[in-house]
């Protein structure tokens, strides 16, 4: 059975799109950094040996897999703690739990 390929125009001429035209898999994002924080990433970047795009998006990975760590801890925490009734031992742990969940 053949392959449909279906043929449009842009710019650039006629494209075809089909099975040996696979689109892009990445996105692409533009983002603003305040100087010093570029100025990190920069020196980043330098460290790891990565451009500067790659290494924010390492960063980024990285502060997403952080943030589903600290969510998975305070559930396991949380879960642990459920049944204690001293009231000293609860504000101690709402003060954990705060701490975990916004990092304070």
């Amino acid at each position: 059975m053949p392959h449909s390929v279906t043929t449009r125009r842009s710019r650039r001429g006629i494209q075809k799109s089909g099975k040996n035209y696979p689109g892009k898999v990445e996105s692409r994002y533009t983002v603003g950094l305040a100087p010093s924080l570029a100025n990190q990433v920069q020196q980043f970047a330098e460290r790891v040996d990565l451009s500067t795009s790659k290494a924010i998006a390492a960063l980024v990975r990285l502060g997403l897999e952080c943030q589903e760590n600290r969510k998975r801890e305070f559930f396991q925490r949380l879960k642990e703690n459920l049944d204690n009734d001293d009231p000293a031992q609860q504000d101690r742990l709402v003060d954990e739990f705060r701490t975990l969940i916004l990092g304070r």
